[in-house]
């Protein structure tokens, strides 16, 4: 049986593989289960929400956090760019330069 026909007979069996696929398609892609890449979008999630805050702060206060956005900007740059994908390990960041040697 072939996957069209699979798709055009539409049973629960293929829905639930397929409702299965959008939710694990991505977090496979970057070499993390879904639980694992949830835990990390919330990491992320937080990290951005601080950092919008303080620059809020900052923009109605320019002499407070001065760097403290442009700093977590940066770590999050290496933590997602730079360090992201667990499938290849190194090779998967080769050609990547670290922010810290910028």
């Amino acid at each position: 049986m072939n996957l069209v026909t699979l798709y055009t007979q539409s049973t629960p069996a293929w829905e639930a593989l397929m409702i299965r696929r959008l939710f694990t398609e991505h977090p496979a892609s970057v070499g993390e289960g879904y639980f694992e890449h949830m835990g990390q979008a919330f990491s992320f999630a937080g990290a951005l929400f601080a950092a919008g805050f303080v620059c809020a702060v900052h923009a109605i206060f320019p002499f407070l956090f001065q760097k403290t956005g442009s700093q977590a900007i940066c770590r999050l740059h290496e933590r997602m760019v730079s360090c992201r994908d667990k499938r290849a390990g190194q090779e998967s960041r080769a050609g990547v330069e670290p922010a810290s040697s910028r």
